[in-house]
Protein backbone atom coordinates (compact mmCIF):
# COMPACT_ATOMS: atom_id res chain seq x y z
CA UNK A 1 0.00 0.00 0.00
CA UNK A 2 1.41 3.26 -1.11
CA UNK A 3 0.52 7.11 -0.91
CA UNK A 4 -0.35 6.30 -4.51
CA UNK A 5 -3.11 4.26 -3.08
CA UNK A 6 -4.08 6.38 -0.60
CA UNK A 7 -4.71 9.64 -3.24
CA UNK A 8 -6.73 7.73 -5.37
CA UNK A 9 -9.14 6.80 -2.59
CA UNK A 10 -9.33 10.01 -1.30
CA UNK A 11 -9.79 11.77 -4.49
CA UNK A 12 -6.67 14.47 -3.64
CA UNK A 13 -2.74 14.79 -4.88
CA UNK A 14 -0.38 12.54 -4.43
CA UNK A 15 1.62 15.83 -3.40
CA UNK A 16 -1.22 16.17 -0.52
CA UNK A 17 -1.14 13.32 0.46
CA UNK A 18 2.69 13.50 1.18
CA UNK A 19 2.72 16.67 3.03
CA UNK A 20 -0.15 14.97 5.20
CA UNK A 21 1.47 12.17 6.11
CA UNK A 22 4.95 13.45 6.60
CA UNK A 23 4.10 17.07 8.55
CA UNK A 24 5.83 18.63 5.49
CA UNK A 25 3.53 21.43 5.52
CA UNK A 26 -0.22 23.10 6.00
CA UNK A 27 -3.47 21.36 5.12
CA UNK A 28 -6.78 22.10 5.81
CA UNK A 29 -7.41 20.37 9.35
CA UNK A 30 -10.53 18.75 6.81
CA UNK A 31 -8.40 17.03 4.53
CA UNK A 32 -5.61 16.24 7.11
CA UNK A 33 -8.75 14.57 9.09
CA UNK A 34 -9.81 12.53 5.53
CA UNK A 35 -6.49 12.05 4.63
CA UNK A 36 -5.51 10.24 7.81
CA UNK A 37 -9.20 8.12 8.59
CA UNK A 38 -8.63 6.46 4.78
CA UNK A 39 -4.72 5.80 5.38
CA UNK A 40 -5.98 3.40 8.41
CA UNK A 41 -8.92 1.90 6.67
CA UNK A 42 -5.79 1.53 3.55
CA UNK A 43 -3.68 0.07 6.47
CA UNK A 44 -1.35 2.53 5.04
CA UNK A 45 2.58 2.11 6.55
CA UNK A 46 5.47 4.24 5.79
CA UNK A 47 7.96 2.60 3.84
CA UNK A 48 11.01 3.10 5.67
CA UNK A 49 13.82 2.62 2.97
CA UNK A 50 11.83 4.55 0.73
CA UNK A 51 11.42 7.41 3.14
CA UNK A 52 15.53 7.10 3.70
CA UNK A 53 15.82 7.91 -0.02
CA UNK A 54 13.68 10.88 -0.23
CA UNK A 55 14.94 12.43 3.79
CA UNK A 56 18.32 11.12 3.35
CA UNK A 57 17.62 9.83 6.99
CA UNK A 58 16.67 6.32 8.06
CA UNK A 59 15.31 7.57 11.77
CA UNK A 60 17.32 5.10 13.63
CA UNK A 61 20.47 4.14 15.97
CA UNK A 62 23.00 1.83 15.55
CA UNK A 63 24.07 0.76 19.20
CA UNK A 64 26.77 -1.45 19.47
CA UNK A 65 27.82 -3.42 23.11
CA UNK A 66 30.42 -6.10 23.35
CA UNK A 67 27.90 -8.29 25.01
CA UNK A 68 23.60 -8.07 25.92
CA UNK A 69 24.34 -10.40 28.77
CA UNK A 70 23.20 -8.73 32.54
CA UNK A 71 22.14 -6.33 34.21
CA UNK A 72 24.56 -3.55 33.31
CA UNK A 73 24.05 -3.94 29.87
CA UNK A 74 19.77 -4.40 29.68
CA UNK A 75 20.00 -1.16 31.60
CA UNK A 76 22.08 0.78 29.08
CA UNK A 77 19.65 -0.46 26.21
CA UNK A 78 16.99 0.27 28.11
CA UNK A 79 17.70 4.22 28.92
CA UNK A 80 19.07 4.76 25.37
CA UNK A 81 15.79 3.11 23.73
CA UNK A 82 13.77 5.63 25.89
CA UNK A 83 15.75 8.38 25.11
CA UNK A 84 15.94 7.88 21.01
CA UNK A 85 11.88 7.21 21.35
CA UNK A 86 11.66 10.88 22.84
CA UNK A 87 13.16 11.96 19.34
CA UNK A 88 11.23 9.67 17.35
CA UNK A 89 14.25 7.38 17.27
CA UNK A 90 14.42 3.46 16.59
CA UNK A 91 17.55 1.74 17.79
CA UNK A 92 18.97 -1.12 16.19
CA UNK A 93 21.38 -3.65 18.74
CA UNK A 94 23.83 -5.80 18.27
CA UNK A 95 26.73 -7.02 20.08
CA UNK A 96 30.41 -7.82 18.88
CA UNK A 97 31.14 -10.67 21.64
CA UNK A 98 34.72 -8.11 22.70
CA UNK A 99 36.01 -9.33 19.27
CA UNK A 100 37.23 -6.53 16.97
CA UNK A 101 36.90 -8.72 13.70
CA UNK A 102 33.13 -9.10 15.02
CA UNK A 103 32.89 -5.52 15.83
CA UNK A 104 33.99 -4.65 12.07
CA UNK A 105 31.12 -6.86 10.40
CA UNK A 106 28.42 -5.07 12.67
CA UNK A 107 29.41 -1.81 11.97
CA UNK A 108 29.73 -3.08 8.35
CA UNK A 109 25.78 -4.21 8.09
CA UNK A 110 24.85 -0.93 10.02
CA UNK A 111 26.27 1.43 7.30
CA UNK A 112 23.25 2.90 5.53
CA UNK A 113 20.83 1.30 8.06
CA UNK A 114 21.36 3.81 10.61
CA UNK A 115 21.64 7.40 11.01
CA UNK A 116 24.59 7.08 13.83
CA UNK A 117 25.91 4.14 16.28
CA UNK A 118 26.10 4.35 19.89
CA UNK A 119 29.41 2.34 20.69
CA UNK A 120 30.25 0.49 23.90
CA UNK A 121 33.82 -0.70 23.20
CA UNK A 122 36.30 -0.19 26.86
CA UNK A 123 39.31 -1.63 25.29
CA UNK A 124 42.98 -0.62 24.48
CA UNK A 125 41.53 -0.40 20.83
CA UNK A 126 39.25 2.44 21.35
CA UNK A 127 41.58 5.18 19.97
CA UNK A 128 42.10 3.31 16.55
CA UNK A 129 38.35 2.45 16.69
CA UNK A 130 37.44 6.42 16.41
CA UNK A 131 39.05 6.23 13.29
CA UNK A 132 37.20 3.64 11.98
CA UNK A 133 33.59 4.51 13.11
CA UNK A 134 34.47 8.38 11.35
CA UNK A 135 34.90 6.52 8.01
CA UNK A 136 31.50 5.13 8.18
CA UNK A 137 29.26 7.19 10.28
CA UNK A 138 28.33 9.91 13.03
CA UNK A 139 29.42 8.03 16.17
CA UNK A 140 29.79 8.25 20.12
CA UNK A 141 32.11 6.00 22.08
CA UNK A 142 30.86 4.61 25.57
CA UNK A 143 33.11 3.81 28.27
CA UNK A 144 36.51 4.33 26.71
CA UNK A 145 38.39 7.23 26.00
CA UNK A 146 39.09 8.33 22.43
CA UNK A 147 41.99 10.77 21.81
CA UNK A 148 40.02 11.06 18.04
CA UNK A 149 37.52 13.39 16.69
CA UNK A 150 34.36 11.65 18.18
CA UNK A 151 32.34 12.40 21.28
CA UNK A 152 33.60 9.94 24.49
CA UNK A 153 31.55 8.77 27.35
CA UNK A 154 33.67 7.54 30.36
CA UNK A 155 33.34 6.70 34.20
CA UNK A 156 35.10 7.39 36.95
CA UNK A 157 36.14 3.82 37.34
CA UNK A 158 39.74 5.56 38.86
CA UNK A 159 37.74 7.44 41.27
CA UNK A 160 35.00 4.98 42.43
CA UNK A 161 37.47 2.79 42.97
CA UNK A 162 39.84 4.96 45.43
CA UNK A 163 36.20 5.58 47.22
CA UNK A 164 36.19 2.47 47.68
CA UNK A 165 39.36 1.13 48.92
CA UNK A 166 39.34 4.35 51.46
CA UNK A 167 36.04 3.40 52.70
CA UNK A 168 37.65 -0.01 53.49
CA UNK A 169 41.10 1.26 54.84
CA UNK A 170 39.07 3.17 57.40
CA UNK A 171 37.01 0.53 58.29
CA UNK A 172 40.60 -1.23 59.72
CA UNK A 173 40.90 -3.30 56.66
CA UNK A 174 44.69 -3.50 55.42
CA UNK A 175 44.47 -6.86 53.70
CA UNK A 176 42.26 -6.53 50.85
CA UNK A 177 42.13 -8.49 47.67
CA UNK A 178 40.76 -7.25 44.54
CA UNK A 179 38.72 -9.75 41.89
CA UNK A 180 39.58 -8.00 38.47
CA UNK A 181 38.03 -7.81 35.78
CA UNK A 182 39.08 -9.07 31.96
CA UNK A 183 42.75 -7.78 31.17
CA UNK A 184 42.75 -4.60 28.57
CA UNK A 185 39.39 -3.68 29.45
CA UNK A 186 39.54 0.43 30.42
CA UNK A 187 37.27 0.25 33.40
CA UNK A 188 39.06 -2.85 34.68
CA UNK A 189 42.58 -1.51 34.13
CA UNK A 190 41.11 1.82 35.64
CA UNK A 191 39.38 0.08 38.80
CA UNK A 192 43.13 -1.87 39.42
CA UNK A 193 44.94 0.99 39.52
CA UNK A 194 42.18 2.56 41.67
CA UNK A 195 42.85 -0.51 44.05
CA UNK A 196 46.85 -0.16 44.00
CA UNK A 197 47.49 3.56 44.56
CA UNK A 198 45.26 3.30 48.31
CA UNK A 199 47.21 0.06 48.66
CA UNK A 200 50.69 1.56 48.06
CA UNK A 201 49.37 5.26 49.68
CA UNK A 202 47.75 3.36 52.85
CA UNK A 203 50.47 1.05 52.99
CA UNK A 204 48.37 -2.28 52.62
CA UNK A 205 50.15 -5.54 53.26
CA UNK A 206 50.65 -6.85 49.28
CA UNK A 207 50.27 -10.23 48.41
CA UNK A 208 50.59 -11.30 44.32
CA UNK A 209 47.68 -13.85 45.03
CA UNK A 210 45.24 -11.16 46.27
CA UNK A 211 44.80 -9.67 42.35
CA UNK A 212 42.80 -12.34 41.41
CA UNK A 213 41.68 -12.89 37.62
CA UNK A 214 38.09 -12.60 36.80
CA UNK A 215 36.64 -11.63 33.33
CA UNK A 216 33.34 -9.39 34.73
CA UNK A 217 31.07 -12.40 34.91
CA UNK A 218 29.55 -14.37 37.55
CA UNK A 219 31.09 -17.44 36.57
CA UNK A 220 34.52 -15.87 36.93
CA UNK A 221 33.13 -14.66 40.41
CA UNK A 222 32.22 -18.17 41.83
CA UNK A 223 35.58 -19.57 40.49
CA UNK A 224 37.35 -16.99 42.66
CA UNK A 225 35.01 -18.02 45.64
CA UNK A 226 35.80 -21.54 45.56
CA UNK A 227 39.69 -21.33 45.28
CA UNK A 228 39.35 -18.28 48.06
CA UNK A 229 40.31 -20.83 50.82
CA UNK A 230 43.11 -22.19 49.04
CA UNK A 231 45.40 -18.84 48.93
CA UNK A 232 48.45 -18.83 50.98
CA UNK A 233 46.96 -16.11 53.11
CA UNK A 234 43.32 -14.81 53.73
CA UNK A 235 42.49 -11.55 53.59
CA UNK A 236 40.14 -9.93 55.30
CA UNK A 237 38.25 -8.03 52.55
CA UNK A 238 37.76 -8.88 49.19
CA UNK A 239 36.59 -5.95 46.19
CA UNK A 240 35.56 -7.15 43.01
CA UNK A 241 35.34 -5.13 40.23
CA UNK A 242 32.28 -5.59 39.19
CA UNK A 243 28.89 -6.66 41.25
CA UNK A 244 28.65 -9.39 38.93
CA UNK A 245 31.44 -10.96 39.77
CA UNK A 246 31.20 -10.14 43.44
CA UNK A 247 27.64 -12.09 43.82
CA UNK A 248 29.29 -14.65 42.37
CA UNK A 249 31.88 -14.46 44.46
CA UNK A 250 29.68 -13.89 47.38
CA UNK A 251 27.37 -17.41 46.68
CA UNK A 252 30.69 -19.53 46.57
CA UNK A 253 32.23 -18.27 49.75
CA UNK A 254 28.87 -19.03 51.54
CA UNK A 255 28.42 -22.29 50.10
CA UNK A 256 32.18 -22.86 51.82
CA UNK A 257 30.74 -21.67 55.04
CA UNK A 258 32.48 -18.26 54.92
CA UNK A 259 30.29 -15.59 56.92
CA UNK A 260 29.68 -12.30 54.83
CA UNK A 261 30.47 -9.74 56.38
CA UNK A 262 31.67 -12.05 59.81
CA UNK A 263 34.18 -13.47 58.17
CA UNK A 264 35.31 -11.46 55.26
CA UNK A 265 33.97 -7.65 54.09
CA UNK A 266 32.74 -8.09 50.51
CA UNK A 267 32.31 -5.18 47.77
CA UNK A 268 31.49 -4.28 44.04
CA UNK A 269 31.64 -1.91 41.34
CA UNK A 270 28.06 -0.63 39.83
CA UNK A 271 25.75 -1.16 41.84
CA UNK A 272 23.39 -2.93 39.40
CA UNK A 273 19.58 -3.01 40.80
CA UNK A 274 20.38 -6.97 41.90
CA UNK A 275 22.91 -6.27 44.32
CA UNK A 276 20.40 -4.51 46.66
CA UNK A 277 18.95 -7.47 46.96
CA UNK A 278 21.93 -9.48 48.01
CA UNK A 279 21.75 -11.15 50.87
CA UNK A 280 23.23 -9.62 52.67
CA UNK A 281 22.79 -6.17 50.62
CA UNK A 282 25.87 -5.48 48.65
CA UNK A 283 28.32 -2.97 49.06
CA UNK A 284 28.94 -1.07 45.90
CA UNK A 285 30.37 1.89 43.81
CA UNK A 286 26.94 3.56 41.64
CA UNK A 287 27.35 4.01 38.09
CA UNK A 288 24.92 6.76 36.28
CA UNK A 289 24.12 3.60 34.40
CA UNK A 290 20.71 5.04 32.80
CA UNK A 291 22.61 8.64 32.60
CA UNK A 292 25.20 7.53 30.29
CA UNK A 293 22.83 5.83 27.78
CA UNK A 294 20.53 8.98 28.15
CA UNK A 295 23.67 11.39 27.66
CA UNK A 296 25.08 9.26 24.39
CA UNK A 297 21.85 9.69 22.21
CA UNK A 298 21.43 13.54 23.17
CA UNK A 299 25.08 13.43 21.91
CA UNK A 300 24.99 11.54 18.82
CA UNK A 301 21.70 13.49 17.89
CA UNK A 302 24.00 17.13 18.10
CA UNK A 303 25.89 15.30 15.87
CA UNK A 304 23.20 14.85 13.79
CA UNK A 305 21.95 18.00 13.28
CA UNK A 306 24.90 20.10 13.75
CA UNK A 307 25.02 21.71 9.98
CA UNK A 308 29.42 21.49 10.69
CA UNK A 309 31.82 19.64 11.83
CA UNK A 310 32.71 20.36 15.44
CA UNK A 311 35.27 19.54 18.46
CA UNK A 312 34.77 16.28 20.08
CA UNK A 313 33.63 16.45 23.60
CA UNK A 314 34.73 13.82 26.09
CA UNK A 315 32.74 13.74 29.66
CA UNK A 316 33.63 11.77 32.63
CA UNK A 317 30.46 10.71 34.40
CA UNK A 318 31.07 10.60 38.53
CA UNK A 319 30.32 7.70 40.66
CA UNK A 320 29.06 7.26 44.19
CA UNK A 321 30.41 5.08 46.87
CA UNK A 322 26.91 2.95 48.32
CA UNK A 323 27.21 1.53 51.56
CA UNK A 324 25.48 -1.71 52.50
CA UNK A 325 26.26 -4.57 54.85
CA UNK A 326 28.40 -6.72 52.89
CA UNK A 327 30.96 -4.93 54.24
CA UNK A 328 30.05 -4.91 58.24
CA UNK A 329 30.28 -0.97 58.50
CA UNK A 330 29.27 0.61 61.18
CA UNK A 331 27.38 4.02 60.49
CA UNK A 332 29.97 6.47 62.72
CA UNK A 333 32.55 4.84 60.61
CA UNK A 334 31.73 6.28 57.04
CA UNK A 335 33.26 9.71 57.14
CA UNK A 336 36.34 9.53 55.52
CA UNK A 337 38.75 12.30 53.49
CA UNK A 338 39.15 10.89 50.25
CA UNK A 339 39.58 14.23 48.36
CA UNK A 340 43.70 13.85 48.45
CA UNK A 341 43.07 10.57 46.04
CA UNK A 342 40.29 13.51 43.40
CA UNK A 343 37.92 10.71 43.85
CA UNK A 344 33.72 10.98 43.09
CA UNK A 345 31.12 12.24 45.48
CA UNK A 346 30.15 9.35 47.81
CA UNK A 347 27.00 8.21 49.27
CA UNK A 348 26.24 7.06 52.20
CA UNK A 349 23.05 4.74 52.26
CA UNK A 350 23.05 2.43 55.50
CA UNK A 351 20.55 -0.89 55.17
Amino acid sequence: MTIREVARATGLSVATISRVLNGLGPVREETRRKVLEEAERLQWVPHGAARALNTKKTKNLGVLLPDMHGEFFSEVIREIDLAARRHDYHVLVSSSHSDPAEMQAVLRALHGRVDGVIVMWPSSAAPRLGKQLLARMPAVLLNGVSRDRIDSLAIDNHGGAVAMMRHLVALGHRRIAFLEGPAGNYDADERLRGYRDVVRAARCERRPEWEIEGDFSEESGFRAGEAFRALRSLPSAVFAANDAMAMGFLSAVQAEGLRVPGDLALAGFDDIPMSRYAAPPLTSVRVPIGALGARAVERLLASLESASPRPPRHETFPTELIVRVSCGAPSQTLRHPISAFNATNVKEKKS
